[in-house]
């Protein structure tokens, strides 16, 4: 039986210590992580890739539903295992439960060092308009988008140095006028992913079947009923 895993590349380093603690070897494919920013291009792309696997018989899915990016997805040849969460940073904390316990009050633009990475983020967006408008401009840009939060808090997964990204952020933030806090994150949800069992915390689609919505928001139901 050959498995084989799909993340976004924001997953990268949580993917290769998650599999190096548990010493797995399976074939992992990254996809851009800027394809968050159209979730109709990423439902696109990850079909795309998922048609690719010819001899997957199981495909591990580093995702959530991702903007409804996920829904609708399948696999006529192999079994789909997708965490049942809204987006990575449930993964990345641990559990969907873990995500629901921070406060709402406080609106939070989460990152790891893989959303620093990449493009696609906020911060590499600034950077690039920087270039192309100028420092004052980019940066009324990036307030107009952020307009919604007022802090980062970095996922400290421990799977990179929180020393290594705290200079990017503190500039950003001194400059957003935003502030920062740091939350321990956990692989504990990745990490089932990758071994199992595969419980209520996750949805297993057999070849054929297609992802709904409600697979990930289980409590539509109960909405639909009335």
């Amino acid at each position: 039986m050959q498995t084989v895993i799909l993340a976004c590349q924001t997953m990268r380093d949580e993917v290769e210590l998650a599999l190096q603690q548990l010493g797995i070897s399976y074939p992992v494919v990254y996809m851009e992580s800027g394809l968050h920013n159209s979730p109709e291009l990423l439902h696109q792309k990850v079909q795309e890739q998922i048609d690719a696997f010819d001899t997957a018989d199981v495909i591990l899915m580093a995702y959530g539903c991702c903007g409804n990016g996920l829904v609708g997805i399948k696999s006529t040849k192999a079994k789909l295992v997708i965490p049942r969460i809204d987006d990575c940073i449930s993964l990345l904390l641990g559990s969907k439960k873990e995500r629901e316990s921070i406060p709402n009050g406080i609106c939070t633009y989460f990152v790891t060092k893989g959303w620093l990475d990449p493009e696609g983020n906020v911060m590499w967006s600034y950077r690039e308009w920087i270039e192309r408008y100028g420092e004052q401009k980019a940066l009324r840009i990036i307030k107009k988008m952020l307009n919604n939060y007022t802090r980062f808090m970095i996922i400290d997964t421990g799977a990179y140095s929180i020393e290594s990204v705290m200079p990017k952020i503190k500039e950003f933030c001194e400059k957003s006028n935003m502030q920062y806090d740091v939350t321990p994150g956990s692989l504990r949800l990745l990490r089932l992913l990758l071994t199992g069992p595969w419980d209520s915390e996750f949805l297993v689609l057999n070849p054929g079947q297609e992802s709904l919505l409600i697979d990930f928001y289980p409590q539509l139901a109960s909405v639909d009923a009335h």
